[in-house]
């Protein structure tokens, strides 16, 4: 990430409370950092569509640059979008339609990576 040098887990965390609290799915905090060696959180969220997974990007994005961060890469969204990576260096975000996530089960592929619920703050 570039500018500010956001913590990561503090970061994670923030961008998996962004995704809950924009209804997001099952999301999830998984600490990666003993397993990969090459970034220490990923971050899963369930969107319902493709239109609610481009909102959930553009919120992620807004909190980066209001930090001075930006993504490693700048995904590009189709319509028929079912996995969206979002490569923040340290944190790698995944928001994926309900079929993939179920399909490519990253939770159980990394299934000794110690792994946090997040849940939308109460209004």
């Amino acid at each position: 990430m570039g500018g500010i040098a956001l913590d990561s887990k503090a970061f994670a965390y923030q961008v998996a409370q962004i995704l809950a609290d924009h209804n997001a799915r099952d999301v999830l905090v998984m600490d990666i950092a003993e397993t990969a060696g090459w970034a220490d959180y990923f971050v899963i969220a369930t969107s319902t569509s493709s239109a609610h997974m481009r909102g959930l990007e553009r919120y992620v994005e807004e909190y980066l640059s209001s930090n001075g961060e930006s993504l490693l890469n700048k995904p590009a969204i189709a319509d028929d979008q079912r996995w969206l990576l979002m490569d923040a260096g340290n944190v790698v975000i995944h928001i994926m339609s309900e079929e993939a996530r179920a399909f490519y089960d990253l939770e159980s592929l990394w299934f000794n990576a110690p792994r946090f619920p997040v849940s939308a703050l109460e209004q």
